[in-house]
C-alpha cells in the first residue's frame, strides 16, 4: 500500500481545485497548473483531497502515490511558489539578467544567454567577494528543476576543484589530485 498515496492534501484558503474527466485543475494567488491523473479517482471532502486507486494493478499501484505527490505539489506552487538557487563557483563566472534573458560567463570563449520561460522570475545577486547566485521563483516545480538543470548543465562542477555551476547547499564528491 502506497503510504504517499494514502495521506489526504489539505487545501490552503485561497486556492481552488476543479476535478473534470480526471483533469485537476488548480487555481491561486500565483497562477493556474493542471495535470491529467489517469485512472486514479480523487476526491474533494471539506478541504481535503483523498486520492483512492480503482484496482491494486501494478501500473495503477505505481501511479498512486506520484500523482498524490504531483497535485500536492501544484497546490503548494499555487500558494506559496517554488524557488532554486544556483552558485557559480570558478574564477570568472558571471551571471546577469535583462527581463527573461540569462547571460552567463562561464570560461568559454562566448558568453551564453539563455531565454528563460515567462513563468519563471530570475534574479541574479552579484557581492563583491562571493560567488554569483542565480535565484529561481515560480509556481510550476517542474519547469524550476528543469531550468535549473538547463543551467547547472552549461558547466557542471568537476570534482577536483568544484569549478561550475551548482545547486546552493549541493554537497560535491571532491578527487585528490595528483601525488607527486
Amino acid at each position: 500500500m502506497s503510504r504517499i498515496g494514502k495521506s489526504p492534501i489539505t487545501i490552503p484558503e485561497g486556492v481552488t481545485v476543479e476535478i473534470k474527466d480526471n483533469v485537476v485543475t488548480v487555481k491561486g494567488k500565483l497562477g493556474e497548473l493542471s495535470q491529467n491523473i489517469g485512472e486514479i479517482a480523487i476526491k474533494n471532502e471539506d478541504g481535503t483531497l483523498t486520492l483512492e486507486r480503482p484496482s491494486e494493478a501494478k501500473d495503477i499501484r505505481a501511479k498512486h502515490g506520484l500523482y498524490r505527490a504531483l497535485v500536492s505539489n501544484m497546490i503548494e506552487g499555487v500558494s506559496k511558489g517554488w524557488s532554486k538557487e544556483l552558485e557559480l563557483v570558478g574564477v570568472g563566472y558571471r551571471a546577469s539578467n535583462q527581463g527573461q534573458k540569462l547571460d552567463l560567463a562561464l570560461g568559454f570563449s562566448h558568453s551564453i544567454v539563455l531565454n528563460v520561460a515567462p513563468e519563471v522570475k530570475i534574479e541574479t545577486i552579484s557581492d563583491k567577494g562571493k560567488n554569483p547566485i542565480i535565484k529561481l521563483t515560480s509556481f510550476d516545480k517542474q519547469l524550476v528543476g528543469q531550468v535549473a538543470a538547463k543551467i547547472r548543465s552549461f558547466r557542471a562542477p568537476e570534482p577536483y576543484k568544484g569549478k561550475g555551476v551548482k545547486f546552493v547547499g549541493e554537497i560535491l564528491r571532491r578527487k585528490a589530485g595528483k601525488t607527486a
